[in-house]
């Protein structure tokens, strides 16, 4: 599978994707495509894009292997280590790579939306250094539960707009960043975070994200490992590393949020649980109702709290090329200390999904080699765990 081909030419992955967007955008999506398209194939481009991710953003990240945790789960593990990159998480590979775009198309500012904070983050520090007008959309409650990033990125000179539709989450932020986009296009460029929206963006969020996948690749030399596993929301940091391993024989697995338990319908596992239709301008599996309205998900972790997943994910599922599992609240902050306490790695909570689910399949896997995609570090959880200790709810 070519890197650019695929999606095709109307930005559909088989019966997902698409471009589901407002009228007054459709011109502006157009002409993102070109510019990316024109920009990916431009040897010059590239090669500056890879030395802001070699200089600023300090990769590549290690390749780790977790010994303690392997001795004590019986799996050889090794964590591709996102959590290494400068502001702590994979989200700055896309934000490094839209703000240089943003510049070449000479679009002074850049929006984008924000769960967990890190992209966040990521975006205020991508528009500092490359001296572009940057705000951020933050649903009020993530705001609340990821105070020190909204400290961040006012530091780094963004400005965090609130969010209170909704479930002021991150669905919320998304549609607040697109009202923004509709209205001030001319000048503005929307970093979307993660593999969702109209088309380019998944194509987009896809080529920038896939350094992580094409840099293990290499580290592994001659080590094969049996499976590949990450957490996924939108799906950035799975898309990431599973992508350059598409024609491989690995098992690649997706973990969702189940949050308080798939029963109680309070979980963000759209792929496991959803059903097809259209969010965010692509059609892809969502969480929703026999009518089509969107219902609100939940999960512990910020950044897996949306409704819906990358178009492409949706597409790998149906077409078997992945697979995607689920782990509750309770499981990832059980991970969340072991992997604190075994390793002295403080995971981001949406990474501790996936070692949970590493946790709970360790006797199937036995023996086996395990790459986990450390997406992100855990300090801007702490709080939020630690606050958790006298929730009877989890």
């Amino acid at each position: 599978m070519s890197d650019t081909s695929f999606p095709d030419a109307t930005g559909r992955f088989g019966p997902f994707g698409g471009r589901y967007a407002p009228e007054t955008l459709m011109a502006a999506l157009a002409e993102l495509e070109a510019a990316f398209r024109q920009a990916w194939a431009d040897p010059v481009f590239v090669s500056e894009y890879h030395r802001w991710l070699r200089e600023f953003v300090g990769r590549p990240s290690p390749l780790y292997e977790a010994v303690g945790l392997s001795e004590a789960l019986g799996i050889r593990i090794l964590l591709k280590r996102e959590d290494l990159n400068h502001t702590g998480a994979h989200k700055i590979n896309n934000t490094v790579g839209q703000g240089l775009l943003a510049k070449r198309m000479g679009k002074p500012r850049i929006i984008a939306e924000t769960g967990a904070g890190q992209h966040g983050v990521a975006s205020a520090t991508a528009a500092a250094a490359l001296d572009l007008e940057c705000a951020v959309y933050m649903g009020a409650k993530d705001m609340e539960r990821q105070g020190l990033n909204v400290v961040r990125m006012q530091l780094l000179g963004t400005e965090v707009i609130p969010v209170t539709s909704g479930a002021g989450t991150l669905k919320d932020a998304v549609s607040e960043a697109m009202r923004d986009w509709v209205g001030s296009v001319a000048s503005t460029h929307y970093v979307i975070g993660s593999v969702v929206g109209p088309h380019p963006f998944p194509l987009m969020v896809r080529e920038f994200q896939k350094i992580i996948g094409e840099e293990l690749s290499e580290q592994l030399g001659d080590v094969k490992p049996d499976v590949i596993v990450a957490c996924v929301g939108g799906g950035s940091n799975a898309m990431g590393i599973f992508y350059p391993f598409l024609d491989s024989d690995i098992d690649l697995v997706g973990v969702e949020a189940a949050g308080k338990g798939i029963e109680t319908g309070k979980h963000g596992a759209s792929l496991g649980h959803g059903t097809p239709g259209v969010l965010h301008g692509a059609r892809t599996y969502m969480l929703q109702d026999d009518q089509g309205q969107v219902h609100e998900a939940h999960s512990i972790s910020a950044g897996l709290d949306y409704p819906g997943v990358g178009p492409e994910h949706a597409y790998f599922q149906d077409a078997g090329l992945a697979r995607y599992e689920s782990v509750t609240d309770r499981e990832a902050v059980e991970a969340f200390h072991l992997l604190s306490r075994i390793e002295g790695i403080i995971p981001a909570l949406e990474t501790a999904h996936a070692i949970a689910w590493l946790q709970r399949e360790a006797p199937a896997l036995a023996g086996k080699t395990v790459v986990v995609n450390l997406s992100g570090r855990g300090d801007k959880d702490v709080q939020e765990v630690v606050g958790l200790s006298s929730d009877p709810g989890l």
